[in-house]
């Protein structure tokens, strides 16, 4: 609705944006960030979902209806709340470390966790061998308005303790959130997924990021400090806070980085999971999606991948539920879930012959749901889907490969993605385990895209926030 106020307002046509309770600060941050500081807006009791037609049609009348008209008339907005912003090197905050960290929490600029002051000296001693300009601009953050410099990218660096070494990484995740394609606006969406870096390629190691026992848990200090400043900067450049843009009902707990085992998949010949996205196992790459939920899919048993398919697409389909309005509905033919593989089933599927496309088809053979369940998800149970549509509707009206509706049986089963290459594939973990992790994504609020790292001296072609970059297209 706010985006369609700013066209409007664009146009030279008034508007008001109507927003639902608690939504206020959210939409005022981004009318903000999109240069329209002060739209006006009229907001909705209640949660439109959770109440009879009756009374919200008596609230909104009661209580919205005088609103919109006043912002129709030119009656003067609402403020808000001011929050004037300090320049990047003002002190905000002296004293002793304990102080500065209560300062900091005080302000919401931290995760709950204390903090590295950035002070400037160590803010340029981050840069100081990089050779870049600290504020170059690698683009704008249209939830906030505010520039995405290497200078803010340093400070939020400092602040989650990362090291010099890491700054390509981070230059690399910052051009992913300045990247369209990702929609990082949505990053604080009421579902509440959360980014999940994937990090390959031949320098992963050499910077410390960790890919096998405990892969996926806090401890390797740059898949850590990496993960965390990810979240620093959405809070603290972005503007998803709880007053502001994160909306999340429960949210997930911060993902540090999932560094592929490069050495295994030279090993038995598959490529990491960048190739999805245009780059080769030669090079550095961060990938990034949101993640909605995930499942361990422990104990794989079997010595054989027939044995083994099986219980991961079962893995696949429990992670799989109201995310499925992303193959239609929310997004179409957006719905890319993730299987983490260990080491050890990767090399069962290798060593009887599977290619990397082979484990994706014979999962979307076995990875799939009865239809009506599949309706249920993206129509019934979760009003997110227009109309309540019958998958063979859909079918019928081109908006769904014939796969979904090869009988009108509602306790057929169909896919949960439109073909086998949305499934994605990665390889960490625990060499000696024989575990898979699956993730559900959340299509097109924080679309799969990938960014090359570049470690080479700075020029003036690195300018180009695009880069190398892949995005997950057709």
């Amino acid at each position: 609705m706010l985006r369609a106020s700013i066209a409007a307002e664009s146009a030279g046509i008034p508007s008001v944006s109507i927003v639902c309770e608690g939504f206020e600060g959210q939409a005022r941050a981004t009318a903000r960030g999109h240069g329209y500081d002060g739209l006006p807006l009229a907001v909705t009791i209640g949660h439109v979902d959770a109440q009879a037609v009756d009374d919200m049609v008596e609230s909104f009348i009661s209580s919205t209806v005088e609103r919109i008209i006043d912002g129709l008339v030119g009656a003067e907005p609402d403020p808000g709340v001011a929050n004037p912003e300090p320049s990047a090197l003002d002190i905000v905050a002296s004293g002793t470390i304990d102080e500065i960290n209560a300062t900091f929490i005080e302000r919401g600029w931290t995760d709950g966790h204390p903090v590295i002051p950035p002070t400037r000296e160590r803010v340029e001693a981050m840069l100081a061998d990089s050779g870049h300009d600290p504020w170059k601009t690698l683009g704008i953050a249209a939830s906030s308005g505010r520039d995405l410099t290497i200078w803010s990218i340093a400070v939020n660096a400092v602040m989650a303790g990362c090291k010099p070494e890491h700054l390509p990484v981070l230059i690399a995740l910052a051009e992913i959130l300045a990247d369209p394609r990702y929609g990082v606006e949505h990053s604080g969406n009421t579902t509440g997924a959360d980014a999940l870096i994937v990090i390959d390629g031949p320098n992963a190691a050499r910077l410390g990021f960790r890919s096998n026992g405990g892969a996926m848990r806090e401890g390797a200090h740059a898949n850590t400090s990496v993960g965390r400043w990810l979240r620093l900067y959405l809070r603290n450049v972005f503007g998803f806070t709880a007053d502001e843009h994160d909306k999340a009902t429960f949210g997930n707990s911060s993902r540090v980085v999932l560094a592929e085992d490069m050495d295994c998949l030279a090993e038995i010949g598959w490529s990491p999971l960048s190739a999805t996205f245009g780059f080769t196992a030669d090079e550095d790459t961060v990938t990034m999606a949101r993640m909605n939920s995930g499942t361990i899919i422990g104990s794989v048993f079997g010595s054989t991948p027939d044995q083994m398919v099986p219980y991961l697409a079962n893995g696949l389909t429990r992670v799989a539920a109201w995310d499925l309005t992303h193959v239609h509905g929310l997004g179409h033919d957006q719905f890319q879930p993730l299987l983490v593989l260990s080491p050890i089933l990767a090399r069962t599927f290798a060593k009887a012959g599977w290619t990397k496309p082979a484990v994706q088809a014979a999962l979307f053979e076995d990875a799939r749901i009865p239809a009506v369940t599949f309706e249920r998800m993206i129509g019934e149970w979760s009003n997110l889907t227009v109309g309540r549509p019958r998958l063979v509707d859909l079918v019928a009206e081109g908006a769904l490969p014939a796969v979904f509706a090869e009988s009108d049986d509602p306790s057929r089963l169909v896919p949960i993605v439109t073909r086998p290459e949305r499934i994605m594939i990665a390889v960490a973990g625990d060499p000696n385990r024989a575990n898979a992790y699956a993730l559900s994504n959340d299509g097109p609020h924080g679309w799969w895209t990938a960014k090359a790292i570049d470690h080479g001296p700075v020029s003036d072609l690195h300018c180009d926030i695009g880069g190398r970059s892949g995005s997950a297209g057709d």
